[in-house]
């Protein structure tokens, strides 16, 4: 098994979920069979009881598991069907000691972070990387992990720790470290900054990992003169220095990784000279043109409880953009809060509806006297735009889509 491990430095929200994920793309693309773990270090068990406005939407899997959204993303980009146990979390591995420790596994030893906890976490990911995800028998050729958090962070240390030990175990050729980093620009000077990474990677190395690749965050493409300066106070060679800039859609991602040869530079040091060196991303290629072009536009009412944080959402936000693309329309969302329509406000909505629904030529029903009454009015539009092709006309559609909590 040939391991991928994706860690983030300076601040959080870098992306290290869609990095990962493209990462994991390229892999797929040149012929490998890739699966991926996501390690989040807080002490839940699972994302479950979690508020959406704390980590963005909770994702649930086919076997029920309830997960971090990072996993949402790695199934749509790599088109496999994970399981509850490729989210390991603190509260997890805490759990599995505690239990073996109440069973007497550890025959009266002391248990410690060191190695008990860092074992099991060693032991996890070791399992969980051979469990096959893409449909076909046996384990996969690599495994991606995505360490959550920031560089640094108190919460991580015990992972970082079993990472460095997974690392001299199974050796540099099976082990690949890929640091994502910010590179800012200060507003008044306009020069890229390279100290944060400095400082993140210098952090890094002390807990006992070096990174092999660095993946640069970036509004503008990377400048020579930048690339030579990480490669020199981070010691990584200039071709393994990644840089992924704003781009208009994250499906431009694993193009802009290939477009670096970021796929030759990890097959090498994986070892994995015998596949194929030239990944076909024409589907990608063909996804991202198509979604830049789009002009048709079509609004769409988003109703829910949590619409003040964009993440929340993020699987039927991703169901949207996909529908959109296969009608080659340009979609619009407009986010209402259900908080902001309660009580007296329900005649206020149902008004909304009745709007969106006349402008788009439909026909609104429905009793506003009761709660069915709503839920009825919202479903019989919800059916019409399922049914778009037959009830509406796109050009200047405008939808409603109610995100019930039940």
């Amino acid at each position: 098994m040939k391991y991928v491990l994706v860690t983030g430095g300076v601040v959080s929200g870098l992306g290290k979920g869609v990095t990962a994920s493209s990462i994991g793309v390229v892999l797929k693309a040149c012929g490998l069979r890739v699966t991926s773990i996501k390690i989040d270090p807080y002490l839940n068990t699972d994302a479950g009881t979690m508020s959406p406005f704390e980590h963005g939407e909770v994702f649930v899997l086919d076997d029920g598991g309830e997960v971090d959204l990072d996993l949402g993303n790695y199934e749509r980009f790599l088109d496999v069907r994970l399981t509850r146990d490729n989210n390991i979390t603190t509260g997890k591995i805490y759990q599995s000691v505690l239990e073996k420790e109440r069973r007497g596994d550890y025959l009266g030893k002391t248990v410690q972070v060191v190695p008990h906890i860092t074992d099991a976490i060693k032991n996890w990911i070791e399992s969980v990387s051979i469990i096959p995800v893409d449909g076909k028998e046996g384990p996969a050729d690599v495994c991606v992990i995505e360490l959550g958090g920031t560089v640094g962070d108190i919460e991580s240390m015990p992972f970082i720790e079993a990472l460095r030990q997974l690392l001299f175990s199974v050796g540099q050729n099976n082990f690949c470290l890929i640091h994502v980093s910010l590179i800012p620009v200060l507003g008044v000077v306009g020069e890229q900054k390279t100290k944060p990474t400095q400082h993140s990677v210098r952090e890094l190395r002390a807990l006992g990992l070096t990174p092999h690749f660095l993946a640069c965050r970036s509004t503008e493409p990377l400048l020579e003169n930048t690339r030579q300066k990480l490669s020199q106070f981070c010691h990584v060679p200039v071709g393994n220095i990644l840089n992924i800039h704003d781009v208009p859609n994250i499906w431009h991602i694993p193009l802009l990784l290939r477009n670096q040869n970021a796929h030759d530079a990890i097959l090498r040091h994986l070892d994995l000279l015998n596949v194929a060196s030239a990944p076909n991303l024409q589907e990608w290629t063909d996804r991202a043109e198509t979604f830049d072009n789009l002009t048709d536009p079509v609004r769409i009412a988003m109703v829910g409880k949590y619409v003040g944080m964009a993440d929340s959402y993020l699987s039927v936000v991703k169901a949207l953009l996909h529908a959109c693309i296969a009608c080659s329309l340009k979609p619009a969302i407009d986010w209402i809060a259900a908080s902001d329509l309660e009580d007296e406000s329900a005649i206020s909505l149902v008004g909304l509806l009745s709007r969106y629904d006349k402008e788009d030529n439909k026909n609104f029903q429905g009793n506003i006297e009761d709660t069915d009454g709503m839920k009825i009015q919202v479903h019989v539009i919800f059916e019409k735009i399922c049914n778009a092709n037959v009830h509406t006309s796109y050009a200047s559609g405008r939808h409603v889509l109610a995100l019930h909590h039940l």
